[in-house]
């Protein structure tokens, strides 16, 4: 592993070369913060697959992605004189003290949920008028529940065992199941929203990542269906002439894989 000096000499070469190619190459000066920002995306996306894959080459190669967009987020800032790659180390490095006063202040905690407590309570009493301003609106719909949930737990609005909250699971498909039997299609939809929102927050309570565990399914699931395509292929027979028992033969047999 590098040392602090080396980890600086590094940080160091990529603003020079962030700077040289802000200068030098065209499609690094056309680039504005708006069209960065679908590309950030993808690469957190392909850093969570990595993370997922449990493979450090591939964190190592996506976190260098994401770290230079934060620099090219910066240069564009400086040079709209709004600020630089310091203010912005700078500012985490306050919050992170200021949120922090069981270690760099005289308070007390416990434990872990007595720390994400009195964050939620610091962010209050820095002018925040709700819990949930901090939850980005444009997060897909199962992050966004599942930090909404550990936002207001944050501040104590919770239940109080994983027990409780099964049990309003199962009556949340008590009343899908009934909108279902009616047929009506509206209410069907919100019932079923709010079985998924129990769903992930029983998650919370086992301490489980439902995103996580979701991705994990769809791995499995394309892993084992891809399996099924090779074997149909072997026989030179479309997938839509098998019948289920057949399909469901090879599905067993990548299961066991």
């Amino acid at each position: 592993m590098n040392n602090r000096k080396d980890q600086l000499l590094a940080f160091d070469r990529l603003l020079t070369i962030m700077d040289e190619l802000r200068e030098q190459c065209p499609w690094d000066k056309k680039q504005t913060m708006e069209s960065l920002r679908h590309l950030t995306i993808e690469e957190v996306y392909e850093l969570g697959d990595a993370i997922l894959d449990n493979d450090p080459e591939e964190i190592k190669k996506e976190l260098g992605d994401i770290l230079l967009h934060i620099v090219f987020y910066a240069k564009i800032g400086s040079e709209k004189d709004n600020f630089d790659i310091a203010d912005v180390t700078n500012s985490i490095c306050e919050k992170l003290i200021d949120r922090h006063p069981h270690i760099y202040g005289d308070v007390k905690v416990a434990n872990e949920e007595e720390v994400k407590q009195n964050w939620e309570k610091l962010k209050l009493k820095e002018g925040k008028k709700s819990v949930l301003e901090g939850v980005p609106a444009s997060l897909p719909s199962l992050v966004k529940a599942s930090r909404i949930q550990e936002k207001v737990a944050g501040v104590g609005f919770d239940w109080e065992e994983p027990q409780q909250v099964f049990e309003k699971l199962k009556e949340e498909l008590e009343e899908l199941q009934h909108e279902v039997a009616v047929q009506d299609t509206d209410k069907m939809e919100a019932e079923f929203g709010d079985v998924l929102f129990s769903m992930i927050n029983y998650a919370r309570f086992l301490n489980i990542n439902p995103e996580n565990a979701l991705e994990r399914t769809n791995k499995k699931f394309i892993k084992r269906f891809q399996y099924l395509e090779g074997k149909a292929q072997e026989r030179n027979t479309p997938l839509r002439d098998m019948s289920l028992a057949e399909m469901d033969v090879f599905w067993e047999e990548a299961k066991l894989l």
